[in-house]
């Protein structure tokens, strides 16, 4: 099994920037990718970036590309989402999820930490 605890939402202006911060505990030796959704009121949940815990390759939406980017640190076993000239569309609850190395999906989720981008 493994915990993750989001954290960094909140209220921010168009243009302005959040961090967030998604701790794994737990079997985190398992972890094979680690990535971040979102998702809006009356929307599907949606992908947002994704990075493998070993390093070398990260991924992200079109939609955040050159705004967001995606970081890990192993020894503290946490992912982080900054997020840059946000824009009221980027509003949405957003969480963090673990792909474990034998599954091929994302198995282990989050509870969610909201963001929301003021016009």
């Amino acid at each position: 099994q493994v915990q993750l605890v989001e954290s960094g939402g909140g209220l921010v202006q168009a243009g302005g920037s959040l961090r967030l911060s998604c701790a794994a505990s737990g079997r985190t030796f398992s972890i094979y990718y680690m990535g971040w959704f979102r998702q809006a009121p009356g929307k599907e949940r949606e992908f947002v970036a994704a990075i493998k815990w070993s390093g070398g390759f990260t991924n992200c939406a079109d939609s955040v590309k050159g705004r967001f980017t995606i970081s890990r640190d192993n020894a503290k076993n946490t992912v982080y989402l900054q997020m840059n000239s946000l824009k009221p569309e980027d509003t949405a609850n957003y969480y963090c999820a673990a792909m474990v190395a034998t599954a091929g999906t994302y198995d282990y989720w989050g509870q969610g930490t909201q963001v929301t981008v003021s016009s």
